[in-house]
């Protein structure tokens, strides 16, 4: 598979990359990542030929788009599709107050949930900031979940007003589940959505219902979340938790049948997505230079139907889920 490939998202003109790059762990999620490191993840990606890069006030506190900000200084602005998230707002903290989080290199800022139209015109204005730009080509309302109704009535209509303006392309949401990614899709007008974990080599809750709806619509994927939060690349938690025993048995036994193909579980878990038509591309996270070079070699290994039929089989891939 050729990772430089382009898709265009939704019909907005907006072409990205097959392998993106994401960077909720660059402010070091769980263990600390040097600047150094994860500024130089950023620009070794862009370097390579990726041109998307997705990002997020609450990654870090802010310190992600701060990242992110310093890898794209002096990049030409119409070499790279840039995506940030509306729906949480950053107001100034006592570093002190904030061990508790669990990125590792924060800036003094906490975040709290607020889809209100304010509240989406000023964070949009502190991410254009941040990162040193005059736009944002991909705006997404991120994690609604216990706030629907304020971000169909109020974040909504305001990411669209911005893209009227000029200064976003494509908007969409970005979630953790399909369901309300679904009712968006049936209620609204968008472009593209980010869907983290629930279209996987071993998670495909999305498959029966929300990816037609997107296909018929003309509504991209995003793939966030490839490894499931780690299984799927040699640890044990799924969805930021211990997995049960009954999906570390699964992934052994997906990953029993990569090794008899000699195929890397880590490649099959980034390039299953792309056998469904909405799938434009995958953004797996790195925290250094030398985690984006490995994402970028799995995703360009090639891969036999065998493996694909075999997976089938073996009943860790429904039937009617479409292979690359």
């Amino acid at each position: 598979m050729n990772p430089f490939d382009k898709a265009e998202l939704g019909k907005t003109g907006v072409r990205v990359t097959k392998l993106g790059l994401g960077t909720a762990a660059l402010p070091g999620l769980y263990t600390a990542v040097e600047e150094r490191d994860a500024v130089g993840a950023i620009e070794r990606a862009l370097a390579a030929g990726v041109n998307f890069i997705d990002t997020a006030p609450m990654y870090g506190h802010g310190k992600s788009e701060e990242f992110v900000g310093r890898a794209l200084a002096g990049v030409a602005r119409d070499s790279y599709v840039l995506s940030t998230k509306v729906g949480r707002v950053l107001e100034p903290a006592d570093p002190e107050s904030m061990r508790d989080s669990q990125w590792k290199n924060l800036s003094p800022f906490r975040w709290r949930f607020d889809f209100s139209r304010d509240a989406v015109l000023r964070s949009f204005e502190e991410s254009l900031k941040r990162m040193q730009v005059d736009r944002i080509d991909v705006l997404l309302i991120h994690d609604p979940d216990e706030h629907w109704e304020t971000a169909i009535g109020e974040a909504y209509p305001a990411i669209h007003e911005l893209r009227s303006q000029g200064v976003v392309k494509a908007i969409g949401a970005g979630m953790n589940q399909w369901e309300m990614l679904q009712r968006f899709a049936e209620e609204g007008e968008f472009d593209c959505f980010l869907l983290a974990g629930r279209y996987t080599l071993i998670d495909h809750t999305s498959l029966a219902s929300f990816l037609p709806l997107c296909e018929r619509k003309g509504i991209s994927i995003i793939v966030g979340g490839p490894y499931n939060s780690g299984i799927l690349a040699g640890g044990t938690t799924f969805n930021y938790v211990p997995a049960p025993p009954e999906l570390l048995a699964k992934v052994a036994k997906a990953r029993s049948v990569c090794d008899r193909h000699r195929v890397d579980l880590k490649a099959a878990a980034l390039q299953f997505p792309f056998g469904h038509a909405t799938v434009a591309n995958v953004i797996p996270g790195a925290r250094d230079p030398k985690e984006f070079e490995e994402n970028l070699r799995l995703i360009s290994v090639p891969i036999p139907s065998a493996l694909w039929d075999d997976l089938r089989s073996e009943g860790i891939l429904p039937e009617e889920a479409p292979v690359p």
